[in-house]
């Protein structure tokens, strides 16, 4: 595996995000990869949120579900910028436990999304009472998942092989 992560820092787009001292290379990468990142997991506090009563009493929470196309575009935004961003010294980046542990609460992350959707805003009681006690723990369970994979990700940049400093 690690041949092949070697390799693939090696091709052309790896070696220009890498060295490029254009702002179109790796500061833009970076850029946007934190857009995203505040695209999705900020759209899923506001959920997460709402769900747990930081909403106001009078307000329907079902049409916080039209975030949810923005969401996804934020997700797969990330998920380009992030492949981009571990290309350009994937042997490094393969090599952190961080970064795997990372993955692991971004997947759980946009699961939960995925199993509110369905669960949540699937249920047609939703805006007729109290939300339920489970997606309100579904809710809690999100923020958690996203403030971890918020600064997992953080610490990627100062835990295990760093960039540079290998």
């Amino acid at each position: 595996m690690h041949d092949f992560l070697v390799n693939v820092e090696g091709w052309q787009f790896s070696t220009w995000v890498r060295e490029s001292r254009s702002i179109w290379a790796f500061p833009m990468f970076l850029f946007v990869h934190t857009l995203g990142m505040s695209i999705v997991a900020g759209g899923a506090t506001i959920i997460n949120f709402a769900l747990l009563g930081f909403w106001p009493r009078t307000a329907p929470i079902r049409p916080l579900e039209r975030f949810y196309p923005l969401l996804w575009f934020g997700f797969w935004t990330n998920t380009i910028t992030g492949v981009s961003i571990f290309m350009k010294d994937a042997s490094v980046y393969g090599e952190n436990p961080d970064f795997y542990i990372k993955l692991g609460f971004v997947f759980s992350g946009v699961a939960l999304l995925a199993i509110m959707r369905r669960r949540v805003f699937g249920d047609p009681l939703l805006d007729n009472g109290p939300v339920p006690r489970r997606a309100k723990m579904l809710a809690l369970v999100s923020l958690f998942m996203w403030f971890c994979a918020i600064v997992t990700g953080r610490l990627i940049a100062y835990v295990g092989p760093v960039p540079g400093l290998q």
